[in-house]
């Protein structure tokens, strides 16, 4: 199968199916993820009515994993935007400016990759509290250093070009120029990183969730279906199976998608895959 990329093809299919899912979930079930409760129906198995079951509560499973990919794909989309406008507005300008202010850049990239940035989320969301705002904020804070070097190293190779030395003959401005001449031509790279970056966004959101500090209950979201289904995992499995292979797909997906864009968009991947 040459010349055919199968994992930005599985990639693509995984992230629309995901996608889809959460977009059309009032037109994909007639339940609500938070209100359709019912104790005579808890813990029921999958069947023509629950295709995933239900969980403790009696709520349908399958609404909730449509409505946490909502949750899920906001989270890992938004935080992503955030990281990549914080590591594109630094990463470019340390290496245009140089001197002290690429040093600083440079120390503080260098300590964001020190610290885990779970760990760092952990103890941004410890004290703001959980919730949506708190949960974007944290991971829009935590994962914007390898958008930084990306950019850096970009912009280092690209602002010795005859393009960018014109527009400085042009009188154009230091953000001129970089917004016009060398963003542009670092889209490619910044577009596979932030691929990736989404799917381990909507890790970490479930993983915050799982331990508390994520979306507040009742409102669905993977992780916090993981918590609640800890304790079904031997009566009920469909709990914890449903919003766990969710995750899987999810990730699977996105990472993927920017594999395969690296392999499309960089020429001497195309040239070892020819």
């Amino acid at each position: 199968m040459r010349g055919i990329n199968l994992n930005l093809w599985i990639g693509s299919f995984l992230c629309v199916l995901v996608i889809t899912g959460g977009i059309f979930a009032p037109l994909l079930t007639s339940f609500d993820p938070v209100f359709d409760a019912d104790l005579m129906s808890a813990e029921m198995p999958p069947d023509g009515t629950f295709w995933f079951g239900t969980d403790a509560q009696g709520r349908d499973v399958f609404t909730r994993v449509l409505y946490g990919a909502r949750i899920s794909l906001t989270v890992g989309v938004v935080s992503q935007l955030i990281n990549s406008v914080i590591g594109l507005s630094l990463g470019i300008s340390a290496a245009y400016w140089g001197g002290w202010w690429d040093d600083l850049v440079n120390g503080l990239t260098n300590v964001m990759l020190a610290i885990p940035s779970l760990i760092f989320a952990l103890a941004i969301m410890a004290i703001l509290g959980p919730g949506l705002p708190s949960l974007l904020i944290a991971l829009g804070l935590t994962n914007w250093s390898w958008t930084c070097r990306i950019a850096r190293s970009s912009t280092l190779s690209l602002k010795g070009n005859g393009y960018v030395l014109a527009a400085q003959t042009l009188g154009y401005s230091d953000i001129r120029i970089m917004a016009t001449q060398l963003l542009p031509n670092m889209v490619g790279p910044i577009l596979v990183i932030s691929t990736l970056g989404i799917g381990a966004a909507v890790l970490a959101e479930a993983a915050l969730s799982f331990l508390g500090l994520g979306i507040r209950p009742p409102f669905p979201s993977w992780g916090s279906m993981l918590t609640d289904s800890r304790e079904l995992i031997v009566i009920a499995p469909w709990a914890a199976v449903a919003p766990g292979m969710a995750i899987f797909m999810t990730v699977l997906g996105f990472n993927l998608l920017g594999d395969g864009l690296r392999d499309m968009l960089d020429p001497h991947m195309r040239t070892r895959r020819t």
